[in-house]
């Protein structure tokens, strides 16, 4: 495994360094339009948020001077997708009692009563006409996280839909825009840690990898109905009682409120007080989980995947966990990257694996004789999920087990190339935009430029630009940013200036989500070619909800 140090040059310079450049960055202007021209103005913060938002609604049509989720730019955009084979599908969000193995059950909300929810696998080009029934006790949406999907079915409440109200139900229906290794969840609250995530596999009608079997592998940190917990107690303490942002209910446009918080803690405390993880260079997380999960089970009572010595397995990984990057590796086997994010790469073979939340990695291998442990390390958290491979004789390994993998080789995503149909092509950017992640633990008060998230705030981007993202983190905390409706190129330290254009296409993989180590930089690159309003935020869920959130929104 290679030392921080090294990781720290790949990926920003340490304290002394990445302090200064994050104020020097932050504090001009972040739009610039062709040739380098200002086509807006920076606040305090560093960042042009160009304009407000006038008169919207989420069942409107208007957005003033944005493009609306439900404007005739976004039915424009639908329509070049096509219309395939449709897919019609019912979901249940319900509450429910789920077996997580070794005799623990635990009362908590899921997709159709189990966990993971059901595999949701359709064919890209494909028209998706899924109706959710919402049989919670409050109101939620569905994300479709990774996919690009027409905005007004994005699953954002009060930016591109009103939230689903108990009892109600809501139609998604889109064209399924791209293949890969993707997911869906919730975008209300702390929803997600409940155990309200399912697989979303898009197969590529013309598939290039060779292989025997497929093995889709959920990770996942697990709180929720363990001795009286549950994902909104452990938001209680850890914001001192403030609560998240109120993201349904209000008015469209209006500035985000605390929710109503809970009424207190309940089950024993869950702060995470002691942990670091080298690798990320970082406390590991804010939240002590009692359980680590793959595929809804703990590790001493394993899900099992069989197969025949020499098969050639492709394992989908996707980690849905709420606070906990996962340290993967499969005992006895190397690895070959394939995709990341849903996007082929070129491939590279490692010993292991880095996912921060909502990252996803697929990977082949060929399949010894035996039985060997599939461990995802939680980092700086000291424990460990685990499923089994069976090929063969033998005992499975103890819960505990650490195969050596873990500390070989690591190939992350900034030392991947993405296939050369999935390369940003040569262009400087016409748009860039500064964003500094501010917040820290005692207070928790995570954010972008100190500002707790609007709805109303938007950050422009303009239909057929290149936009250039750049993320100083002044925190000292990791923290995963996801991005909505599109893929982005990355690009390295945010100080490398349109390093495509003055050094041939140099973006590693294509993702929508990455991790950006503490007192670091990154910048990334991508395409304004999905019309609407996007939202860009930490998927640490309870960062986001505490107001790690913004928006992107496309002027007309």
């Amino acid at each position: 495994m290679r030392t921080p140090p090294t990781r720290r040059a790949v990926l920003g310079a340490a304290v002394a360094t990445a302090g200064s450049a994050v104020l020097a960055a932050c504090s001009g202007e972040s739009d610039t339009g062709q040739g380098g021209k200002k086509t807006g103005s920076a606040n305090a913060g560093g960042t042009s948020h160009g304009g407000a938002n006038h008169g919207a609604s989420p069942n409107g049509k208007s957005e003033g001077e944005y493009v609306s989720p439900h404007g005739e730019e976004v039915a424009a955009a639908e329509a070049k997708r096509g219309s395939g084979p449709v897919r019609k599908v019912s979901l249940v969000a319900t509450p429910c009692r789920l077996d997580l193995g070794g005799g623990i059950t635990v009362g908590s909300w899921a997709y159709d009563a189990r966990l993971p929810g059901k595999e949701l696998r359709v064919t890209a080009g494909d028209t998706l006409d899924l109706t959710l029934a919402n049989h919670l006790p409050e109101e939620t949406t569905l994300h479709w996280h990774g996919l690009n999907v027409r905005n007004d079915m994005d699953g954002v409440p009060d930016v591109t839909q009103a939230a689903v109200k108990p009892g109600a139900d809501f139609a998604y229906r889109f064209t399924v825009p791209h293949p890969g290794t993707h997911w869906f969840h919730p975008h209300v609250g702390v929803q997600q840690d409940h155990g309200l995530y399912s697989p979303l596999i898009v197969e590529d009608p013309k598939e290039p990898l060779k292989y025997d079997k497929e093995w889709v592998v959920v990770l996942d940190d697990w709180v929720d109905g363990v001795d009286g917990s549950t994902p909104d107690s452990v938001l209680y303490e850890l914001s001192g009682g403030r609560g998240g942002m109120d993201h349904g209910g209000g008015a469209h446009g209006a500035p985000a409120k605390p929710a109503k918080p809970a009424k207190g803690r309940t089950g024993p405390s869950r702060l995470e007080k002691d942990s670091f993880s080298e690798l990320l260079d970082s406390h590991g997380g804010d939240v002590a989980y009692p359980y680590y999960l793959i595929n809804g089970r703990i590790p001493k009572a394993p899900t099992s995947f069989a197969a025949k010595p020499g098969d050639r397995i492709r394992l989908r990984i996707i980690n849905a966990g709420g606070d906990t990057a996962f340290r993967v590796a499969l005992g006895g086997h190397r690895m070959t990257i394939t995709h990341t994010d849903g996007y082929p790469v070129r491939h590279r073979t490692t010993d292991t694996l880095l996912l921060g939340m909502g990252e996803r990695y697929d990977v082949l291998v060929t399949a010894g004789d035996g039985v060997f442990p599939l461990t995802a390390l939680a980092e700086g958290k000291n424990a460990t999920a685990l499923a089994l491979l069976r090929t063969g004789m033998g005992e499975a390994p103890a819960a505990s087990v650490r195969p050596r993998e873990l500390d070989g080789e690591l190939v992350e995503a900034h030392q991947l190339r993405p296939d050369g149909a999935m390369e940003l092509s040569r262009r400087t950017p016409d748009r860039t935009h500064r964003f500094k992640l501010t917040g820290n633990m005692r207070a928790y008060n995570w954010a972008f430029d100190h500002a707790p998230y609007n709805p109303r705030q938007r950050h422009s981007v303009r239909a057929g630009e290149r936009v250039r993202l750049e993320f100083y983190n002044a925190t000292e905390m990791w923290h995963p940013i996801h991005l909505h409706g599109h893929s982005f190129g990355v690009v390295g330290p945010a100080g490398r200036r349109h390093q495509a254009t003055e050094r041939g296409p140099a973006h590693w993989a294509r993702k929508d989500t990455a991790i950006i180590r503490p007192n670091s930089s990154l910048a990334v690159e991508l395409d304004a070619n999905n019309p609407g309003l996007w939202m860009l935020h930490c998927h640490n869920i309870y960062h986001s909800d505490v107001g790690m959130m913004t928006v992107l929104g496309y002027r007309r």
